[in-house]
């Protein structure tokens, strides 16, 4: 076993740029609290905000009431994100290529929410809420503390509110949902 880590963390050092992609994928990153490489944190920034849009567009189809209303300010906030960060990528500010489509992990939950309606699709679409934005959260502080790119670090921190804001709304959301139900 002690074979194996030590030949894992070698391929990891002999490869820095897979290193870090596969750490932040896996959240390994996230849970040591290490800083993204700026290409590691446009690429999730612009997936969220894209997940998030086509999340959102399907609980406004699909969702209650509450739900539908969470769901237009998330458009509407994920829209303006991915619209500066798209802005800084081809002002050529940001030198990172900004994704265009969902990865594989979010079109899988993007899939499972299409099968799914009422009170299933309810209680994922939430779960899915509060667990991405806590993602975020934690992906735009660690870039905006260490962030090797000086105007894509002020503007992560600048979204940061936001994100929180997103967090406490899905809480709400979540609380909402359960009330009533044990």
């Amino acid at each position: 076993m002690r074979y194996l880590a030590a030949g894992v963390a070698l391929v990891l050092l002999a490869t820095p740029g897979l290193a870090q992609s596969i750490g932040e994928k896996t959240g390994v990153k996230s849970t040591l609290g290490i800083t993204p490489t700026t290409a590691d944190f446009v690429k999730l920034a612009a997936i969220t905000d894209m997940f998030e849009i086509q999340s959102g567009e399907l609980a406004q189809e699909r969702g209650n009431a509450a739900e539908k209303r969470f769901a237009e300010t998330m458009i509407s906030d994920h829209k303006k994100t991915s619209d500066e960060l798209k802005a800084m990528a081809s002002g050529g500010d940001v030198k990172v290529e900004v994704p265009t489509v969902l990865d594989s992990v979010h079109q899988s939950k993007l899939a499972k929410l299409k099968s799914l309606s009422g009170a299933d699709f309810s209680s994922r679409y939430v779960i899915h809420q509060v667990s991405g934005h806590k993602d975020a959260v934690s992906l735009f502080e660690r870039y905006a503390k260490g962030g090797d790119h000086p105007k894509l670090k002020d503007w992560a921190g600048k979204t940061l509110p936001v994100l929180r804001h997103h967090v406490e709304m899905a809480q709400e959301l979540a609380a909402g949902q359960t009330v009533g139900k044990r």
